[in-house]
């Protein structure tokens, strides 16, 4: 390769020291897998490096083409949106920068098999292979989202739930939320108890731990202590499992490889969802500078930095939605230097 390229992952950022370390660890075997690309990462809020930040040291490493990428698990807000207004005013700022935007993990067959294995090794420590003394038909999936103001990622989750049931064979699968959408945690959990079944798989589907994860277990001991008669089983979130590397690495390559597709047929900014109707055309601005790089909790007694501008002018940005072809963040294929 002639060009340097580099690989930027865009993360949600926590004020959870674990779950910055884990994004961390990613970003290190993602390095690990392209020894000849420069990668880096950042976080949109909560947590240190911001994106800028890795940004920077992309451009003082020589990258002049860099690949972003948004280490989330489905479109909603955040990569529709947020990183976008934080990509395009860098490259406006940085005018001999290219920034090229990648899609999110979404609905992916490694993706789904990560998923599996987190629920597999949960239900080997439980006793046995697929459910042990209890079979499978006797078995509840509830697979547990972030949940978002965007029903299309929260459809996703659904999917995921659903395609996990079917392959291991459960009697039953329902999906809740962590937050912002319904059903939340413990009244979707208190709904699967009444359904007959003898044992619960709770399996958080996310990326990495933090406050919301552990919510999630602590709401799960707290239903399960209503309902001594079933057995409840707590599974684990996803984290760098090799598969999820390598849908992150495949992300990248779609870049490279022209097929940089975005799911656009739900998007809320775009069509008219029901339900969602006043919201297609909203200008891409991002909300989060009032959190950006304020650090984790181990943090807090830091002298954090907020030199940075919290002035930026969005307004050269005229595009609702960034992360269509058509937007401002460049969606063309880059040149590998071969």
């Amino acid at each position: 390769m002639t060009e340097k390229i580099g690989i930027m992952l865009c993360g949600h950022g926590s004020r959870d020291a674990g779950a910055v370390r884990e994004f961390g660890e990613l970003a290190n075997a993602v390095r690990a897998r392209l020894p000849d690309y420069e990668v880096d990462h950042g976080f949109l809020e909560f947590a240190r490096p911001v994106i800028r930040t890795g940004l920077d040291a992309l451009r003082d490493r020589g990258v002049k083409t860099i690949l972003a990428l948004p280490g989330m698990l489905f479109a909603a807000g955040h990569v529709k949106n947020d990183i976008p207004s934080v990509l395009n005013t860098y490259m406006a700022q940085h005018p001999e920068v290219t920034i090229t935007y990648g899609r999110e993990l979404g609905i992916d067959p490694k993706m789904i098999r990560a998923a599996g294995v987190s629920v597999q090794q949960a239900l080997d420590a439980a006793g046995g292979e697929a459910g042990g003394a209890v079979p499978p038909e006797e078995t509840l999936l509830m697979t547990v989202g972030r949940g978002a103001s965007d029903p299309d990622a929260n459809s996703n989750i659904a999917k995921v739930s659903r395609m996990l049931w079917e392959g291991f064979g459960f009697g039953w699968g329902e999906t809740c939320y962590s937050g912002v959408t319904f059903p939340l945690v413990e009244p979707g959990l208190e709904h699967a108890a009444k359904l007959g079944y003898r044992r619960i798989v709770v399996f958080p589907y996310f990326l990495f731990t933090g406050v919301l994860v552990r919510r999630i277990y602590d709401y799960t001991d707290v239903v399960a202590a209503r309902h001594p008669d079933i057995q409840f089983i707590k599974a684990s979130y996803l984290n760098a499992q090799p598969l999820v590397v390598e849908s992150f690495i495949d992300r990248a390559h779609e870049i490279l490889e022209g097929v940089n597709n975005m799911n656009c047929q739900m998007c809320k900014y775009r069509e008219q969802v029901l339900g969602f109707e006043d919201e297609v055309g909203l200008r891409q601005e991002s909300h989060h500078h009032h959190v950006e790089g304020i650090g984790t909790d181990e943090d807090h007694a830091a002298d954090h930095d907020h030199g940075h501008d919290h002035s930026h002018d969005h307004g050269h940005h005229p595009y609702p939605h960034a992360d269509h072809p058509h937007g401002p963040v460049s969606m063309k294929t880059p040149s590998s230097g071969d």
